[in-house]
């Protein structure tokens, strides 16, 4: 388990310094995904998979994990549409910064508690 180790360690030292070039970094990404999808292409080519037999058995392993909803309508929208709520691109900045005061209560509010918690645990 030491390579997963390593490869952790260096995704994290990667991303860090991508993040600082989002553009770059989307490049690096889009490339890597067309690469990965270019080689599942070429192995199901390979396999002999037919365009209705490739959609059945992806269907059913995206679905399986979990991943056919979340990947491509994803948790924020889902969570949005439940909630009856505008996605962020549709909200003004007032809206944003309203909710952005009320996390900050909300934070606050948890520190609060948490302190609470703590003196109790540490003092019974």
């Amino acid at each position: 388990m030491k390579i997963f180790k390593f490869f952790d360690k260096l995704e994290d030292k990667i991303r860090k310094k991508l993040s600082r070039y989002p553009i770059f970094y989307a490049l690096i990404g889009s490339i890597g995904i067309v690469l990965l999808w270019r080689g599942v292409w070429m192995i199901a080519d390979d396999l002999g998979l037919s365009g209705l037999i490739s959609v059945i058995f992806g269907v059913l392993i995206l679905s399986a994990t979990g991943l056919l909803v979340s990947f491509f309508i994803g948790d924020q929208i889902l969570i949005s549409g439940i909630k009856a709520e505008k996605r962020i691109d549709e909200k003004t900045e007032e809206e944003i910064k309203e909710e952005e005061i009320s996390l900050g209560y909300i934070e606050s509010e948890l520190e609060d508690i948490k302190s609470k918690i703590d003196k109790n645990i540490n003092y019974p």
